[in-house]
């Protein structure tokens, strides 16, 4: 559980990251790429949450 929550920081920092590359582009085609890396990046997020609280619930 250890490593899955670490590579969900990293997903975090990895969308900052996008974020701020997107922000500070000055060519529309790159602003775009990082755009959608960090859409893609909280995709992967979103999942990797979903499955931390579904593997977090007790059990019947």
């Amino acid at each position: 559980m250890k490593d899955i929550q670490t590579h969900l920081e990293n997903l975090h920092a990895q969308i900052v990251d996008c974020e701020m590359i997107r922000d500070g582009a000055t060519d529309p085609r790159k602003r775009e790429l990082f755009g959608r890396l960090a859409e893609h990046h909280k995709v992967l997020a979103a999942e990797l949450e979903g499955s931390i609280a579904g593997s977090t619930k007790p059990r019947r």
